[in-house]
């Protein structure tokens, strides 16, 4: 799904920090490396974005279209 807004454990916000974190990672820099660059060291905060999977595009694939009928 999308990424949360903030941690779960500690609230922490990480959410504006996932298109970064994806798009550095797409380029072939290691996760741990680019967590470290945007400065995310608690461990909750890392299981975030290192267990997210993304299935937006997934989901959308199956949503029904709602016709008014007459």
């Amino acid at each position: 799904m999308i990424i949360p807004i903030r941690c779960f454990t500690c609230g922490a916000l990480i959410g504006d920090k996932w298109l970064e974190f994806s798009q550095k990672v797409a380029r072939g820099k290691s996760p741990g490396e680019v967590l470290d660059e945007l400065n995310i060291k608690r461990y909750c905060c890392r299981r975030m974005f290192l267990s997210h999977v993304e299935l937006i595009d997934e989901i959308l694939k199956y949503e029904e279209k709602h016709v008014e009928k007459k």
